[in-house]
């Protein structure tokens, strides 16, 4: 297959370059750009050279309709006006951005601060989140790929709020990220002497990935009150460490918990389901698609403590999308993303 990718150049398109280039299905991969036309990509990363030599093309919409699949790994706000004239003109999209993950175009207005893409474009799209929306996947033309944050939170508690077995009311989502998770435009917020010894919160209350958490709840499992969802930036390049603390339903016991996500995910291979860990962290997913929850019970309080790790640039972004591209394309799932953690 062609594969094109728009905004190869920030650290989500990298990694799609990174997994894309050992994909057995893939011939040939275009990269794209809006600032950076003609610049040869192995000069700008010198990790690439004699790997991706090719120079950055300019956006035209007739070459990319010539592609299979086009991936958008641009900002927020550049997909909502490219990729809605591709639809229906050949290629598969999937889109890294958040821009066509809400429904409601409103609160991409509220959360977000831009125009929103088309509410057509929008309707057709399909929500990727590979293990609750596979067969919805399958069948799609526009993927709107989850969030880094998302996809770690949902899929840790997606199964305990469908089957009731944790009480929602009271829930409370903290999580924690590398400094890759907010791009690789230089900022005040990722500035080196600012991040480095240091753990801070931010966006305080004002996460943009809040209303696509308590979208995904409703959709998937159940309607649930607003939820009070805090990020942390912590200094380190990936991963994400979601820790979420819930009361549990009467009668259900730890096992209980355990049990409801082994058979959630007992055939979804990048989800692992840990027990009895002493040590749990992000090391253990680094460089990889899986994403790995814990769950424990503290008998004094009963409540839950349900976490999850992933590599926010591979199950948070790029290994996602090529997830996705698989189940699109009718490739088997695991297809070109079988990496071992990189442990050290």
């Amino acid at each position: 297959m062609k594969v094109g990718i728009i905004g190869a150049s920030g650290y989500g398109g990298l990694e799609l370059i990174r997994l894309l280039h050992n994909h057995p299905e893939i011939e040939r991969i275009e990269l794209f750009t809006s600032s950076e036309e003609g610049t040869v990509f192995s000069h700008k990363y010198s990790h690439l050279m004699n790997i991706v030599d090719q120079p950055l093309q300019k956006i035209e919409l007739e070459r990319l309709a010539e592609f299979d699949v086009v991936f958008s790994s641009a900002p927020a706000g550049v997909a909502s006006t490219l990729l809605p004239p591709l639809i229906g003109k050949g290629p598969k999209l999937i889109d890294l951005s958040g821009d066509f993950r809400l429904k409601d175009v409103s609160q991409y207005e509220q959360w977000y601060k831009k125009e929103p893409a088309p509410a057509s474009a929008v309707e057709q799209s399909v929500y990727g989140l590979t293990e609750w929306n596979y067969d919805a996947i399958r069948q799609a033309q526009l993927i709107a790929n989850p969030g880094c944050y998302p996809t770690a939170v949902l899929l840790s508690l997606l199964p305990l709020l469908k089957e009731n077995a944790i009480d929602a009311s009271q829930l409370i989502i903290d999580a924690k990220s590398g400094v890759s998770g907010a791009g690789n435009q230089p900022s005040q917020l990722t500035h080196f002497s600012e991040t480095n010894e240091n753990t801070a919160i931010y966006k305080l209350n004002q996460h943009q990935h809040i209303p696509e958490i308590e979208q995904a709840f409703a959709f998937f499992a159940k309607e649930i009150p607003p939820i009070t969802f805090s990020t942390h930036l912590v200094p380190m390049t990936r991963g994400i460490l979601a820790t979420s603390y819930a009361p549990v339903a009467e009668g259900v016991t730890e096992a209980d918990l355990i049990d409801c996500l082994q058979e959630t995910y007992a055939n979804h291979p990048f989800v692992r389901v840990m027990q009895q860990k002493d040590k749990f962290g992000t090391n253990q997913v680094y460089g990889s698609n899986y994403c790995d929850l814990l769950v424990k019970v503290d008998p004094r309080t009963n409540r839950a403590t349900i976490v999850s790790v992933i590599d926010n640039l591979v199950k948070g972004a790029a290994g996602q999308a090529i997830q996705n591209m698989n189940v699109q394309c009718g490739f088997e799932e695991i297809t070109g993303l079988s990496l071992v953690p990189a442990f050290i």
